[in-house]
């Protein structure tokens, strides 16, 4: 289990997050970005598990404390849009890449639907980053174009998703080939959000698993 600590931004203003640690000090290090419902446990979740697989792992509270009810979809885009994500992925994303990096490990990062999105400008734009996975989420290309991406780079995707649609991957995918980078992109026959255990109406147990397998090994693989 992990616990809520202070790092800084990049600006040096104090930020929070909830980080779980591997056993090894200098082992490597995951930075976890939330979706639009807040740092939820399930998110937390995901951090102790990267724990158990041997990485310290950190998820920064972009929302500043709030926390969305799984219901209410309203206050969670009303959040999201509320988010600067270029002020969030360059201020409270780095800083947690570099408090983890100054461990003495490389460092990846991954996120979900809203984090996804995150993850993808962080690809592009962080400059201490090592690798990055992305789960069903892409960004305006405007902010992070897929010729932007500086680090290896694993996406993961739903087959019946109207959020980030299909059309939208395959865009994505082909624009990753045609700029000659180092991607994995997968896709899955369940809807958006299917890595989400706590939301039982869209959570693909399958999926979730398979994706999970491929995202600790590209981990493993890139950031040895």
């Amino acid at each position: 289990m992990g616990a809520m600590i202070e790092f800084p931004r990049v600006d040096g203003r104090p930020a929070r997050g909830y980080l779980a640690e591997a056993r090894d000090a200098k082992a490597p290090g995951v930075v976890v970005i939330q979706e639009w419902w807040g740092l939820q446990g399930q998110i937390k979740s995901i951090c102790d598990r990267l724990a158990g697989e041997g990485f310290h792992a950190l998820a920064p509270d972009l929302f500043g404390g709030k926390v969305v009810p799984y219901h209410d979809a309203a206050a969670a885009s009303a959040a999201m849009q509320a988010l600067d994500f270029q002020d969030a992925t360059g201020q409270a994303v780095r800083g947690a890449v570099r408090h983890l990096k100054a461990r003495g490990g490389k460092v990846g990062l991954t996120g979900f639907c809203m984090g996804g999105a995150v993850t993808v400008i962080g690809a592009a734009h962080i400059p201490e980053l090592d690798a990055a996975v992305c789960f069903y989420g892409l960004p305006p290309e405007s902010v992070a174009a897929p010729g932007d991406l500086r680090v290896p780079f694993q996406g993961h995707f739903a087959a019946h998703d109207d959020w980030v649609t299909p059309a939208l991957v395959d865009a994505f995918e082909k624009k990753l080939k045609a700029a000659g980078k180092r991607a994995e992109i997968f896709r899955y026959p369940g809807s958006h959000a299917f890595m989400n255990s706590d939301r039982k109406e869209v959570y693909d147990d399958g999926a979730a698993r398979q994706a999970w397998d491929r995202c600790v090994a590209f981990f493993r693989k890139n950031l040895a």
